[in-house]
C-alpha cells in the first residue's frame, strides 16, 4: 500500500474565545469585548490549517465529540475543508470537550480553562491502525487524553502502544503535549518518546520533560539550554527529529546531531490578534513540510509563516493562509 497523507488523532474541542481589555485582579471584574465561538484542539486545529495550506493533502481524523452542537459545529468546520472525519466518533454519555479562552487584546495573551468531555473517553481501540492509509500520524495532546495517559506497571501507556504499533505498520508517527503539574507528566511523556519519528512542542513541554530550563531566571531563551534538552529527548528514543518552537525562535535537532535554529518573524506592535493555536499552526507548518521532504531550515521558516499567520485573527485558524500567500504575507507587514 502506497501511503499518502497525514492523519490526526486526539482531542477535538471547540474554543470559547473571549477579548477582554486586561486580565483582572483575583475578584475582580473585566469586560468581555468581543466573543467568538471556534474550533480547539490538536486535531481540529491541526488538520485545518495543513487543509488552508494546501487543500490538495489528504487528512484524516480520529477522535470523540459529544452528541451536542458543539461536536456538530467541531466536526462540521472540518468537513467543509474537505477533511474526512468519518473516523470520529459520537459518545453517548459526554459532552464535545471546551475551552473558555480569556484573550487579552493587543498582547494576545490568553488563559484556558477546560473541560476535557468527550476527549477522556477517546482511546486506541477507536482507530483502525491496520486499516489506516497515511504517511504520518500526528497524536496530541499527551497528558490531556485520559485513556491515553494511564501508565501502566511495566511503564508504557496506551499511547506508547499506540505509537509502536502504527510504526510498525510502516507509519511515521508525532506528537504534541501540553504541559501540567501532576507527577505522572514525565514519566508519560518518556514512555512514548521511543515511538516516535517526530516530537513538536514548545520549549517549556520540552524543558518539563527532560528537568532542565529554557530559560534563565529572567525569561530570556537559553539557546545551550534548549540544544541540551532537544539532546536528551533525542536520547529517550526519539526516531528522527525534535522541533522545539518558541515566541523567539524555532529550533530543529536532526538525529544526526544537526542542530538548526531560525529566529521568529519580528511582528509590529497591534499586529497579533490572538495567540491561541499559533503552537498548532507552527506544528502544522512542520508536519506539512516533513511530509513535502523539506531541509530543517526550511520546515522551521515554513512553520514560522503559517504560526504568523494564525496570530493575524483571535480565534484558531481563521488567519490561516494558502501556501501561495504565505511568502506575501511578509511583505504586508
Amino acid at each position: 500500500m502506497e501511503r499518502r497523507g497525514i492523519a490526526l488523532a486526539g482531542n477535538i474541542l471547540t474554543d470559547n474565545v473571549k477579548i477582554v481589555g486586561a486580565y483582572p485582579e483575583k475578584g475582580m471584574l473585566a469586560t468581555i469585548t468581543a466573543e467568538t465561538l471556534a474550533v480547539g484542539g490538536c486535531v481540529p486545529n491541526t488538520a485545518i490549517d495543513i487543509k488552508k495550506v494546501d487543500t490538495s493533502m489528504e487528512i484524516s481524523v480520529f477522535g470523540r465529540v459529544g452528541s451536542d452542537y458543539k461536536g456538530d459545529y467541531v466536526v462540521g468546520k472540518m468537513q467543509e475543508v474537505g477533511i474526512d472525519c468519518s473516523g470520529i466518533k459520537v459518545s453517548k454519555t459526554a459532552p464535545t470537550s471546551y475551552s473558555d479562552v480569556i484573550t487579552v487584546s493587543g498582547t494576545g495573551e490568553r488563559t484556558f480553562f477546560h473541560n476535557r468531555g468527550a476527549n477522556a473517553e477517546f482511546c486506541p481501540e477507536d482507530v483502525d491502525l491496520e486499516n489506516l492509509n497515511c504517511k504520518i500520524l500526528h497524536a496530541g495532546y499527551l497528558m490531556l487524553l485520559d485513556s491515553f495517559d494511564k501508565l501502566n506497571a511495566d511503564g508504557s501507556t496506551p499511547m506508547s502502544k499506540f505509537l509502536k504499533k502504527a510504526q510498525s505498520l510502516g507509519i511515521k508517527t508525532s506528537i504534541d503535549l501540553v504541559s501540567e503539574t501532576s507527577g505522572n507528566f514525565h514519566k508519560v511523556a518518556t514512555a512514548s518518546l521511543p515511538y516516535c519519528d517526530y516530537v513538536i512542542i514548545n520549549e517549556i513541554e520540552a524543558g518539563e520533560i527532560v528537568g532542565v530550563s529554557p530559560r534563565d531566571k529572567d525569561g530570556n531563551l537559553l539557546d545551550d539550554a534548549v540544544k541540551e534538552i532537544m539532546q536528551k529527548l533525542i536520547a529517550y528514543g526519539v526516531k528522527e527529529k525534535v522541533i522545539v518552537h518558541c515566541p523567539e525562535k524555532g529550533f530543529a535537532l536532526d538525529k544526526s546531531g544537526e542542530f538548526t535554529c531560525v529566529p521568529s518573524v519580528k511582528l509590529p506592535k497591534g499586529f497579533i490578534k490572538g495567540s491561541v493555536g499559533a503552537g498548532d499552526a507552527f506544528c502544522a507548518g512542520s508536519l506539512y513540510a516533513l511530509y513535502k521532504g523539506y531541509s530543517d531550515k526550511e520546515i522551521l521558516r515554513f512553520a514560522n509563516l503559517v504560526a504568523v499567520s494564525c496570530l493575524s485573527a483571535p480565534d484558531s485558524v481563521s488567519g490561516i493562509l494558502p501556501k501561495e500567500q504565505l511568502e506575501n504575507l511578509l511583505n504586508k507587514i
